[in-house]
Parts: structure tokens; sequence; C-alpha cells
């Protein structure tokens, strides 16, 4: 990643990490101008940069916050180890023309007392919000907070996160919030992988094994083009591709309605969204796909 083409746009990169100079440059930049918002965790690879680009050729101002969130962590997870390298990501980020990388600790996002949260309802405690309770609780508040903050026109999510990006969306119609949301599609790898800052914590043979959640999507797509409707059967044929990867543990393979959540038993016309998330030498992955059904 550190070898990213530039954009060829020269430029002086912002780095801010107080709320009060985040807030103070969008409301000078607000004036007459469209800011484009990508918010990460960090460890920045070329889906972000998809975001970023995408960002930067629709708005005047493109703000780019680094932020590992610990409410979106549980306590057995990978906190404390998340990758970091932030000198690698603001070059990322300047090579990419941004003008503001946000970068505030959590002292400063969470002061003394606070006690808000945001939850939406009936899509965050199904599928990846099963095995990790709480974590689009955290997703939820922190990207209203960023929101606040930042006051984006457009904020770019990826769609590897399709749950994340189906929880934003709705929070951002419920609460009237005046941005809008642009969900780009999955960046891959070499066989299919989908990229992942998580991916770091693979070897290679692990990389080897992760191939198998893209084999099992492709799978499912083509029984659902060659007429399969019946979810148990095309979850069952995915289950058989990722059973024979020694190093793979199927924690969900789900079919549900990609706006709600709602798991289907059979599909109808219209999208739905394939969902899986895999453990592979203790690295949890998640990958899908959204199949349009005739």
């Amino acid at each position: 990643m550190k070898h990213l083409p530039s954009r060829g746009k020269k430029q002086t990169m912002k780095v801010i990490r107080s709320i009060k100079a985040m807030s103070g440059f969008s409301s000078e930049a607000a004036a007459g101008r469209k800011i484009g918002f990508v918010p990460t965790m960090g460890a920045l690879h070329a889906g972000h940069v998809s975001l970023i680009r995408k960002a930067r050729r629709d708005n005047d101002a493109v703000v780019v916050s680094v932020f590992i969130n610990p409410l979106q962590f549980g306590p057995s997870e990978d906190f404390r180890r998340y990758p970091r390298d932030h000198a690698s990501d603001a070059g990322i980020c300047r090579a990419e023309g941004v003008d503001v990388l946000f970068c505030p600790s959590a002292q400063e996002m969470y002061g003394p007392g606070f006690r808000t949260f945001v939850e939406v309802k009936g899509m965050s405690d199904v599928l990846c919000g099963r095995s990790r309770p709480g974590h689009f609780r955290g997703v939820a508040t922190v990207v209203l907070k960023l929101f606040n903050i930042v006051s984006p026109r457009t904020a770019y999510f990826g769609a590897k996160d399709a749950q994340q990006a189906a929880v934003i969306k709705r929070m951002t119609a419920d609460l009237n919030l005046p941005v809008r949301i642009e969900v780009l599609p999955i960046v891959r790898g070499p066989g299919g992988i989908a990229l992942s800052s998580r991916n770091a914590y693979l070897g290679d043979n692990q990389k080897e094994q992760a191939l198998c959640l893209f084999r099992s999507l492709r799978e499912a797509a083509r029984l659902v083009e060659a007429g399969e409707r019946r979810s148990s059967r095309i979850k069952e044929s995915m289950r058989r591709i990722i059973s024979g990867c020694p190093q793979a543990e199927t924690d969900y393979i789900e079919i549900v309605d990609p706006r709600t959540m709602k798991t289907l038993k059979s599909i109808g016309g219209g999208k739905c969204l394939v969902a899986l998330a895999v453990r592979v030498g203790g690295i949890r992955l998640i990958d899908n796909v959204t199949l349009d059904v005739k």
C-alpha cells in the first residue's frame, strides 16, 4: 500500500486531532462547498483508496477519519492489536489529495461521563451482530458523532461491510441526518479475496484458505442463476466448500433482504444479500454478494 499511485494533486493536507478544530474546518468549508467524508479505522488499503478517489471526484473538500473505535470491539476481540500505521495512512491520504486527516483519540471522542449511545433495533443483533454483541451500537454511535463533527454532504462506505452500511443508512434516514450515504463495490485481491485491514493477520497459507469465502459466494451466484431459490440448499452448498478448507470455521452464512437484514427462507424477485463470516486460522473475515433475482 505504500506504493499506491498518486492522483497528482499537490496540496498541504491538514492533520487534525481535536473535535473543535475539525468542526471549525467544516464550518469554514461548508460555505458553498461540498465535503466528502470517508470514515475508517486506518490500516488503509486499496478498498479505502477507492472510496477516497470517489469522494475526491465528487466533492470540493475530502475528509478522511482514522479512529479505531473502542465501542465496537468486544472484550475478547482484537482492539489492542488492530493494525495501526499512522505514517502509511497519512502518506496514502496525502498522495490521494485528501484535505483533512482527522485522527482523534478515544479520550477526545468519548470524554468523561460519556453515556449516550445509538442503536438501530432489529438490524444490529443479526449476522455479525449476533456473534459481536454491541458492535453495531458502537458503529452507529461513532458514525453519528463523526457526521456531527465533520458535517459532510456525502459519506462513503464499502460494500464488504454490507450490514454496517445498511445500519448507517437506516440511522441516517430515521434521524433525518443531512448526509447522503454512498456504498461502493468490494475491492478484491488475487483469487477474489475481499480486501480488509485484518488480512494483515493472515499468513500465505491462510490467505489461500481464505479464498473459500469468495468461492462459496460464486457457488451461491451460480445456483441462483441456475434457478435455485431455496436458501437452505444454497447455504448447504456454501458450507461444503468452506468445510473443505481445514483452517476455516464458519461463523454464519445467511441470505437476507439487503435493506432490512431479515432472513429469506426462499429467494423471490428483487435483490438478496448472501453474506458470511468465517474464521480462518482464528482470524474473522466477512464477505458478501448482492444478487439481483429476476
